[in-house]
């Protein structure tokens, strides 16, 4: 618990119970853990932001405990899992497209990117009000990944050899006290020939190409994507966060 510009601020970084002192009303944000990249093939999809909820106000009841669960960030082609604030389920990021498990990106809070092989290249569908799609993988001679869609927009396509597409990016809320943005997307892979997308703002990981030695995890307590890896197995989704903020 901290205390900023008047406002007692709740953190909730691993799964709990948040029980007002008294009744009133809570601003609150809800993030979801990150899908994870695909990885180990040329073209791989970036994982999905975790799905991003919200409520500036809100009535609570003194002494009325509310359940909060923190979700983790999803492995390689995995989805991430849900974060909880009582009523309100913020749905895990969907999994990076795979040349070697499911090639279309999966669905989740954000959708992830698809992979760049094979016929079946469609980035996953976010869920509405939580975030958005993945990007379309590139099937050609050489292969781009779609980067992982975002709170705050689609993952953008991938592109032949020249690059993987980058993640969406997430949005910004001053929740904590000061500005940061949350659930960003991973950036899609490609091969040698061409450089890795760039991970969303909101801790989207980034991806693996020719330009770039590895990929990146999303950054933990942002739900931000994990980022397609080429040679790398894939980046992990970042994990979830809560943060419930009130007047003093």
């Amino acid at each position: 618990i901290t205390f900023v510009n008047g406002h007692h601020i709740h953190t909730f970084t691993s799964s709990g119970t948040f029980t007002p002192y008294c009744s009133g009303n809570v601003e609150y944000l809800v993030v979801a853990g990150g899908g994870g990249g695909g990885g180990n093939g040329p073209g791989d999809g970036g994982g999905g932001a975790g799905g991003l909820i919200y409520n500036a106000l809100y009535s609570v009841t003194g002494g009325q405990a509310i359940n909060v669960t923190i979700g983790s960030g999803g492995a390689r082609n995995t989805q991430g899992n849900n974060s909880v604030f009582g009523a309100s389920t913020a749905i895990g990021g969907g999994a990076g497209g795979d040349m070697s498990y499911t090639r279309t990106g999966g669905v989740g809070g954000s959708g992830g990117g698809g992979s760049g092989r094979g016929n079946t290249n469609s980035g996953g569908a976010g869920t509405s009000g939580q975030g958005y799609n993945g990007g379309y993988g590139y099937v050609g001679t050489s292969d781009g990944g779609g980067g992982g869609g975002g709170a705050g927009g689609a993952g953008s396509n991938g592109v032949s050899n020249t690059r993987g597409g980058n993640g969406g990016n997430g949005l910004p809320y001053s929740i904590s006290g000061s500005s940061m943005y949350y659930a960003g997307g991973g950036g899609g892979g490609t091969d040698v020939n061409g450089a890795g997308g760039n991970g969303g703002l909101g801790g989207g990981g980034n991806g693996q190409g020719g330009t770039s030695n590895t990929c990146t995890n999303g950054a933990v307590n942002t739900g931000g994507g994990g980022g397609a890896g080429s040679s790398c197995s894939g980046g992990v989704g970042g994990s979830g966060i809560v943060i419930i903020s009130y007047l003093n």
